[in-house]
């Protein structure tokens, strides 16, 4: 069984899922993404909650935890944005509307921090579009 800070540290490793898959969806995670990513993390999503892990760090960095190793691991992004999906699916009262516009801005953010988004990341963001609005 799952309890509200497991759900909230598996919320935000799930978002590192989409966050990657969105960044690798031309099979390339290039260091402007990840930037963009650790600014917002910082700017943004570290206020959303005081939920903290194990080791007393503000659950959002599990974001760039979950970022990295899916990175560092080369998945490929299909599935690391079909595991969000899924996530969404079963647990859509964690994501309320703040929540849906934050992660629509961050997906663009990392879509547009090398040359602007390019025909894979559209195709994503497309899908992203349609999983938050349904």
């Amino acid at each position: 069984m799952d309890t509200t800070e497991n759900i909230g540290i598996t919320f935000y490793q799930n978002l590192g899922k989409l966050f990657y898959a969105i960044a690798a969806a031309d099979k390339v995670v290039r260091t402007s993404e990840y930037v963009s990513l650790r600014n917002l993390v910082k700017s943004e999503w570290l206020a959303v909650d005081d939920l903290e892990d194990e080791f007393g760090a503000d659950a959002a960095f599990q974001i760039e935890i979950v970022f990295d190793w899916l990175d560092y691991s080369a998945l490929e992004a299909e599935a690391s944005f079909n595991e969000f999906s899924s996530f969404y699916n079963n647990h859509k009262s964690l994501f309320t509307d703040r929540i849906k516009q934050l992660i629509w801005n961050t997906s663009n953010s990392i879509a547009n921090a090398f040359s602007g988004k390019n025909k894979s990341e559209l195709m994503m963001l497309g899908r992203l579009h349609i999983i938050l609005n349904k």
